[in-house]
């Protein structure tokens, strides 16, 4: 959920005055820890997404990974299909194999028209079957102006998205720390071992030129225009900037720089609760646990300008009245609300840190006369 920002932040105070990304059709900047909206521009029309539909693709392999489903040894066969992809590519040959993390590789750097395809079949066994994936996960994510019809954004009709629908699913693939192992390389090699090794070089320039620039996504089509979805970090800050759009590479790069260069200037994280910290105990009704312990998965913060007062800012945990089992892991139980003095300045939602499953009825009748005999 994205919160304006409060009253001595950017949002409410017209958020900058400055259009920072004047040649861009559309565009969005979002602090990725808190998902706050620093400055936007027409964020949900929309429009062809070109390349920047990668994300999503790279978003299901690290999920993939995550989860068992794929090992970064596996070996990625070259359907005829994935071959024949045509447009920015790694060249892959029908039948040839690659490991899967030199496809993530060839996505990432090259933006490979045909990797995508061919990691896409791997996961899912068609394109078609992916790219439902790909909008089952859009739809997850609350991204409403987006809708996907392949893994690597070549024109076709009905394929779309919207600057701020980027951003939510650039935020979400941040999650997965490791992708900006391979969105921030600026080169590396395929093939590496043969007789023709094949160059990459990111299509991301700021991740060569930009201090704490590491990914993530390019595109570019005739009818998108040229197209970022960027994220630079600095200190504890990372910030992503989407534009959709621009007329060359050159206003692409500076105008992502320049809305880099105003978030890092103008604002500051704020932590709240740090990875690890305990929020609170989550109460099952009818479940086989009664009780959950509530634990931070990762860092808490608010984005304020710099200079703000911090002595009145805290926080409280509001669970929902009843929770009933059964709870699956992910389940929504209630939110985190963080507040300076009287004024809301963030909800975070808090969900379920595991399966909870229905207690039987003899666990209710030991539980019954536990509670009896312990009065």
């Amino acid at each position: 959920m994205a919160l304006a920002l409060p009253t001595f932040a950017a949002a409410e105070e017209g958020a900058p005055h400055i259009d920072l990304a004047p040649s861009a059709r559309s565009a969005i900047l979002m602090d990725a820890d808190s998902g706050t909206v620093i400055f936007e521009k027409n964020s949900h029309d929309q429009l062809p997404p070109a390349s920047i539909t990668k994300i999503m693709t790279l978003l299901l392999v690290m999920e993939a990974l995550d989860n068992g489903q794929l090992k970064l040894t596996d070996k990625v066969s070259t359907s005829e299909y994935a071959a024949s992809m045509g447009g920015s590519q790694i060249f892959l040959e029908q039948g040839e194999e690659m490991s899967a993390e030199d496809m993530i590789k060839g996505i990432a750097l090259a933006s490979g028209n045909d990797a995508s395809v061919a990691m896409a079949e791997k996961l899912a066994g068609t394109e078609m079957n992916f790219v439902a994936m790909m909008n089952a996960k859009a739809q997850e994510l609350g991204m409403k102006d987006t809708h996907f019809v392949n893994p690597n954004g070549l024109p076709v009709q009905g394929h779309y998205s919207s600057a701020h629908d980027i951003a939510i699913m650039s935020r979400e693939l941040l999650k997965h720390q490791e992708v900006t192992k391979y969105t921030g390389l600026y080169q590396d090699y395929l093939r590496k071992d043969s007789e023709k090794p094949f160059w990459l070089v990111n299509t991301n320039k700021l991740v060569r030129f930009y201090s704490g620039a590491d990914g993530l996504k390019t595109g570019y089509t005739s009818e998108a225009k040229y197209c970022l979805s960027a994220t630079a970090k600095r200190d504890d800050m990372r910030i992503i900037a989407v534009v959709m759009g621009e007329p060359t590479t050159k206003h692409r790069n500076v105008e992502v720089s320049q809305m880099f260069d105003y978030s890092f200037a103008q604002y500051m994280n704020y932590p709240v609760i740090e990875a690890g910290d305990g929020i609170g105990k989550l109460r099952v009704a009818k479940g086989m646990r009664s009780e959950l312990p509530l634990v931070a998965d990762r860092p808490y913060s608010v984005l304020l300008k710099k200079g703000t007062p911090t002595a009145n800012i805290r926080y409280e945990l509001k669970l929902n009245d009843v929770v009933k089992a059964p709870v699956a892991a992910g389940d929504s139980v209630g939110k985190l609300v963080v507040y300076d003095g009287d004024q809301v300045l963030k909800e975070f939602a808090i969900t379920s840190p595991e399966d909870v499953g229905k207690a039987n009825w003899w666990k209710m009748l030991k539980r019954s006369a536990s509670s009896l005999f312990s009065n």
